[in-house]
């Protein structure tokens, strides 16, 4: 039996602040934290120096272990006729906001540097996704005081990050909002639940699995628990917190959200993402194998989903939300922190009790 995660990190809550790269904020993973979970900075689109200013910001605000994540990506080259193609394709959504798309300055950051400024802040957890690190990385972070999570959505993928000596894996299924972090294989064939995936990766590591997808409250807490987890990542619940950095618009996209109102595509990002259903992806959803791989679309369409923001249009922005999007609740973290125990030990003491019954 592995050594029990929330004990080695210092947390009251078995909670882990889904990092949402674009919507969270130093508050946010401050408050998390303070509160007994552990926050996370979603430091996938951050500079270097973002980076070290974020996790300064959240050192500012508590003394509590924190973590931080990043994607796991080469910088891309795209040939000139799959960017004219993808920014012929985007033209007509950037005419309704009186704009015309064009090439970014860069499609990402440089992972490389982004790496070296995660060593110098020093988190307490360090994860990762949509792709795997060398062991010599994950040495490294190791010597920088760092816990290595890696983001798994199969269990193919949950032995590869333990074989390059990760100390946990976070199983990721498929009701998750925002980006699959898959890389090994297709992402159709990846597309398994929660409920499935847990307890198979359990079954197959060695190391803590923390789950992730659909989890929004206590309940499923204490049902990721029995299935052998030892902590959970909840994205979803905490993006509707107060202090999540999200646009109006998409703050009210996500109050009258339904189960069955969120999709995966590509058509956005050019990674599969589930998100709820707007016009704009259902306006690019007939080109939808033909838009250029992520980060290319993500910069590409960026420029026109400021603009929405700006104008407080929902339907031409990026709706990330997990299938358990209805039972969000928007208040402040520490308040939701302090729900999620209370339910959590509830719904334990629930099942201890039906348990014991004749």
């Amino acid at each position: 039996m592995p050594a029990l995660l929330p004990s080695t990190l210092g947390l009251r809550l078995p909670v882990f602040q889904g990092p949402m790269t674009g919507a969270d904020t130093p508050a946010l993973a401050a408050a998390v934290s303070e509160a007994g979970g552990l926050g996370m900075l979603g430091c996938g689109m951050r500079s270097p120096a973002a980076m070290a200013d974020a996790a300064a910001e959240v050192r500012r605000r508590t003394d509590r272990p924190f973590g931080m994540n990043l994607f796991v990506q080469d910088t891309p080259r795209p040939d000139d006729a799959t960017v004219q193609a993808a920014l012929a394709r985007l033209a007509p959504l950037y005419a309704r906001f009186g704009l015309e798309p064009a090439v970014p300055a860069q499609w990402c950051e440089d992972f490389a540097a982004q790496f070296e400024a995660l060593l110098q802040a020093r988190p307490a957890v360090a994860s990762f996704t949509f792709g795997i690190l060398p062991a010599a990385q994950v040495e490294r972070l190791h010597t920088a005081g760092c816990t290595v999570v890696g983001t798994a959505t199969t269990v193919a993928e949950a032995r590869a990050w333990e074989a390059v000596g990760a100390d946990a894996v976070c199983a990721s299924g498929l009701e998750a909002g925002g980006h699959r972090g898959t890389f090994l294989g297709g992402f159709d064939a990846a597309m398994v639940g929660t409920l499935a995936l847990v307890p198979q990766c359990v079954d197959a590591l060695a190391i803590p699995v923390v789950a992730a997808g659909g989890i929004m409250d206590g309940r499923g807490i204490a049902a990721a628990l029995a299935l052998g987890a030892q902590a959970v990542q909840m994205g979803t619940a905490f993006l509707v917190c107060d202090e999540s950095g999200i646009a109006p618009a998409y703050r009210q996209a996500l109050a009258t959200a339904r189960e069955t109102d969120t999709r995966t595509t590509r058509t956005i990002s050019g990674r599969p993402a589930r998100g709820i259903v707007n016009a704009m992806m259902d306006t690019l959803a007939a080109d939808e194998d033909a838009v250029p791989a992520y980060p290319v679309q993500n910069a590409l369409t960026g420029a026109l989903r400021k603009a929405a923001a700006a104008q407080g249009d929902a339907q031409y922005l990026s709706l990330w939300a997990g299938q358990g999007v209805a039972l969000a609740r928007p208040q402040p973290a520490a308040a939701l922190v302090e729900r999620l125990e209370a339910e959590w030990r509830a719904a334990a003491g629930r099942a201890a009790r039906n348990a014991a019954a004749p």
